[in-house]
This record gives C-alpha cells, sequence and structure tokens, in this order.
C-alpha cells in the first residue's frame, strides 16, 4: 500500500446511499419550537395507510436520508427523521439540551395522531434515544436537574412523552464511553500533536503494533496499563473543563455583584478544547481483542495509525460544557448502560457482525442492562453503518430492514404496502 493509497479511502463505507422511496410517500418539513427555547427540525415522510411511525435521531449527523428510509416506508411504517440543535457540528452538543430536541419532535408525532411512536437509534442514537427513554420514563421532578457542567437542564419542565418502543441498531455504548476507548492515552503535551510518551504508543511496534494490514498483537501487560492511561488522560481533560466553567462562573458573579464591562467580557469568552489523537482503539489494528467479522481498521478508515494524527476524530473541538455531557466518559450521563435499566419499551437489538464501534462484549454489557421485559436481540451481518462485509452480499441496512420489519409487525399496526 502507498502513501496516497492508505488515505485514499478515508470515511469509506461511512455514507452510504439513500434507495428508491415508495411513489406514494408524503415528505413534508417541519421547524419545532423546543421547551427550552430552542428551533429545530423534522421531516416526515409518510406511506398511506400508516399508523406507526418511525422516528431516527444522532445526536450529531444529520440522519435525513438514512439508507433504512425507504426501506421502513416499504415495511409500511411512516418515518421521521430530527435534527438536534448540534447537527453536523458538535463544538456545542450538550445531551441533557438534546433531550429537549427529542421531547419536541415526540410532542409533534403524538399530536398527528399516529397509533404507536417507535424509537430507531443507530450508532449513537441508540445512546441518545436510552438516555430519552430513561429520562421521561421518570416523574418530572426525578429527572436530571443539572448538566455535568452544572448547567440547569430545564428538564422537569418539560413534556418528554413516552415511545412505544425502541429499535437499537449498532448502538455503541455512548459518545463518552466510544472516546474513552479509542483516545490515545500516549499524547505527551495537550498542546503538541506529535508528543509521544513511547511506552504508551499504541502505534510503536515495541508495544505490539504491526505494520497494516496485518493484525497487532498486544500482550496481556499492554492493555491493561494502556486503558488506565486513557482514563488518565480523560481526567485530566475533565479538570481542565471544570477549571475553564469555575473561571466563567468567577467572571459572571463579579459581573452580578459589580456590573462591570470587564467581568462581563470574561463570562462570555468561550474557551475551546482541542482533544489531539482519537482514533487510538487497540480493538481496532488487533483483531484478537474481541473478536468479530469486522475488517481491520477504525470508522474513519483503514489506516488508524495514520488517521490519529489527522483532522478527523471524535470529540477534537469542544466547549468544556459539551465536552462533559458528551464526550466525557467518566463525566457523561448518556451511557448506555447507565440508563439501559430505564428502558423498559418493547425493545429489539440489532448487532451489526462487522461493527468498528459497537464489539461484542460492548453489546452484551448492553443487552444485559435494558430493563425492557419485551426484549429481542438478534445480529446480522454487516458494517457499522450498514454496508456489506463483502461485495456482493447483502447490506448490513438491508438484513437489518427485514429483522426490524418482522419485530414491527408482531406488535404494531402496519399500512400494505
Amino acid at each position: 500500500m502507498t502513501g496516497n493509497d492508505s488515505t485514499a479511502r478515508l470515511g469509506a463505507d461511512r455514507y452510504l446511499a439513500e434507495g428508491e422511496r415508495p411513489a406514494s410517500t408524503v415528505t413534508t418539513v417541519h421547524e419545532l419550537t423546543t421547551a427550552d427555547g430552542a428551533t429545530v427540525r423534522g421531516i416526515l415522510a409518510t406511506v398511506p395507510g400508516a399508523r406507526t411511525v418511525v422516528c431516527l435521531m444522532h445526536p450529531r449527523q444529520d440522519v435525513t436520508h438514512h439508507p433504512l428510509v425507504p426501506l421502513l416506508l416499504r415495511a409500511g411504517t411512516a418515518v421521521w427523521t430530527q435534527h438536534t440543535r448540534s447537527v453536523n457540528n458538535d463544538l456545542t452538543l450538550v445531551h441533557e439540551q438534546a433531550l429537549h430536541d427529542v421531547a419536541a419532535g415526540l410532542v409533534f408525532l403524538r399530536e398527528r395522531g399516529f397509533d404507536s411512536i417507535v424509537l430507531l437509534g443507530h450508532s449513537g442514537g441508540g445512546t441518545l434515544y436510552a438516555f430519552y427513554l430513561e429520562q421521561a420514563a421518570r416523574e418530572p421532578g426525578a429527572r436530571i436537574v443539572t448538566t455535568p457542567g452544572g448547567r440547569p437542564t430545564r428538564l422537569a419542565d418539560a413534556d418528554m412523552p413516552l415511545a412505544d418502543g425502541a429499535v437499537f441498531l449498532a448502538p455503541h455504548p455512548g459518545q463518552g464511553q466510544l472516546l474513552l476507548a479509542c483516545i490515545d492515552p500516549s499524547v505527551a503535551d495537550e498542546s503538541d500533536p506529535l508528543s509521544v510518551v513511547a511506552e504508551l504508543d499504541p502505534f510503536n511496534p515495541a508495544n505490539g503494533f504491526a505494520e497494516p494490514p496485518a493484525s497487532s498483537s498486544y500482550s496481556e501487560e499492554f492493555l491493561p496499563r494502556y486503558r488506565a492511561a486513557q482514563r488518565d488522560r480523560v481526567a485530566r481533560i475533565d479538570a481542565v473543563a471544570r477549571g475553564h466553567l469555575a473561571r466563567t462562573a468567577e467572571a459572571r458573579a463579579a459581573f452580578k455583584a459589580g456590573g462591570r464591562a470587564e467581568d462581563r467580557r470574561r463570562s462570555l469568552a468561550p474557551r475551546i478544547i482541542t482533544v489531539y489523537r482519537t482514533d487510538a482503539d487497540p480493538r481496532t489494528v488487533d483483531l484478537s481483542l474481541d473478536p468479530s467479522e469486522r475488517p481491520y481498521g477504525s470508522l474513519f478508515g483503514k489506516r488508524p495509525d495514520l488517521i490519529n494524527y489527522g483532522q478527523v476524530g471524535f470529540g477534537r473541538l469542544t466547549t468544556p460544557e459539551a465536552w462533559l455531557s458528551t464526550w466525557s466518559g467518566l463525566s457523561s450521563n448518556a451511557d448506555f448502560v447507565r440508563c439501559a435499566p430505564g428502558v423498559t419499551v418493547p425493545t429489539l437489538f440489532l448487532e451489526l457482525t462487522g461493527d468498528q464501534a459497537a464489539f461484542p462484549a460492548d453489546s452484551r454489557r448492553m443487552i444485559g442492562a435494558l430493563g425492557a421485559d419485551d426484549l429481542t436481540t438478534t445480529a446480522v451481518r454487516g458494517l457499522h453503518f450498514g454496508g456489506a462485509i463483502a461485495e456482493g452480499q447483502p447490506t448490513g441496512n438491508e438484513l437489518a430492514a427485514a429483522e426490524i420489519a418482522g419485530w414491527l409487525a408482531e406488535r404494531y399496526e402496519l399500512a400494505r404496502p
């Protein structure tokens, strides 16, 4: 593989084309106001006779043209795809605010008169919906009062309708848990993207790394030390974030007491945290770790050893509040396993066997934590974003859609094709 080849496929299999929607599909766009005053947009696609609506959301991404949309429409459901207020720009993504966005969509769909609302969370959408269902099931006064950064959530004031079912497709354990597993702990200096602590470097052959495409082989001594160092790095960034927030709070208090413009400016000045090297999960290059049908490489491409040093990656630029709420695996409330006991509606948990973000052990922990009595678990062959594992095979999205349609048909009213 040449140097050019190593990056030519950056993001390959990440964006899949949507298929043809039924000719009878009617699509409408709706702008909604959340309980905390934000404006979000959703798109309702429906077919004649649809009484069940399936909702797709992701905390950071636009899922308007998710490949499952036409497949669900053909199965006889309406489909609601919605943005959060942080779509395609997660710099300020606070998950507790995103729950208000989810709630606004469900209020709208209840008012439209659908008999059944089913939430379908793919990837990070899984934890977003698990978090929502956990909070929606609580009495308003028992909901989370403040974000991890100390901001009031106002969730007690929100109408949070409970959905009638949930589908989790290739959910990872949460944005924070995902980053905790793939952040590079060998960064020696947070201001220098090339600084390395050699004994923690996952791409150092002395630690077990092999030149791609050969699978690496990390020792039982290295991995626990590596995982502990990842937690230590996240804890250090947590401390930085909390320090920034404390100084902001001090400036606000000073302005409130004295009214000085200087203090007001200090309270408004943004603090942006840059997090270098966040594509370094050993499981992406050592296929013997938690083995599955996944190919070599990460969600971002086939050369994590190079991509780790580039611009792409999770949580690279973030405000202190967003870091603590979304990206910190030590502080975020948006943790699937933490939220799962509160998910009690009928649930389908669907794994993809070639997943490069949700590994088998992760899925077992998530399934084991779910609180639903009506719980179905299954797996189909496919990659994380629903591509086929091998050329010429059915896509993961096609196989998943068949499983989802069958599960829905057993529980909800579907329109006849």
